[in-house]
């Protein structure tokens, strides 16, 4: 009987290694260029509840959002550092211009929007750019949201004020 067992289970392992070996590993995933009939790299960027919709071509840098130049729609210079991050980080800073449509949440979240539909979109034109976009975690949509405001509760977890009588 023993004997027997160790017959089974050495075809077992004979039959594993041979799958294993069988089996081919996949290579590098290689991506491709997804341009449109215009010369334009498209992609969607979401942050908070803002939404935006974000188009790259080669030009001198121009950037507008909403059909506004882009210093008159973010005027703090915080935010337009943000927009501009993945721009810096792939060494693209004057190479495209950009045209954004962004609606929903407000300044801050519609910033952050562009950022990701940017970071996105350059994706999407170059794709030898993904190593450094993704190590700078621009590819990465930030899930934070505004809690929920629960019953019983003056805001998401603040309480009303206790009275004693």
């Amino acid at each position: 009987m023993p004997e027997e067992l160790n017959e089974t289970t050495e075809n077992i392992e004979n039959s594993l290694e041979e799958a294993v070996s069988n089996e081919s590993v996949p290579d590098v995933i290689i991506y491709e260029k997804k341009i449109d009939s215009l010369g334009r790299a498209y992609a969607t960027g979401k942050r908070k509840n803002a939404v935006a919709r974000v188009w790259i071509k080669p030009g001198s840098g121009k950037i507008s959002i909403n059909k506004k130049e882009f210093e008159r729609f973010f005027a703090r210079p915080v935010l337009r550092m943000i927009v501009e991050q993945p721009l810096n980080a792939t060494d693209n800073k004057n190479k495209f211009d950009i045209i954004c449509t962004v609606s929903g949440g407000g300044l801050s979240g519609q910033a952050g929007a562009i950022r990701h539909g940017l970071s996105k979109a350059l994706l999407n034109y170059e794709p030898n750019n993904r190593a450094t976009l993704k190590s700078g975690g621009f590819l990465t949509r930030d899930s934070r949201v505004v809690e929920r405001k629960k019953y019983g509760r003056a805001k998401a977890r603040r309480s009303f004020q206790f009275s004693k009588r």
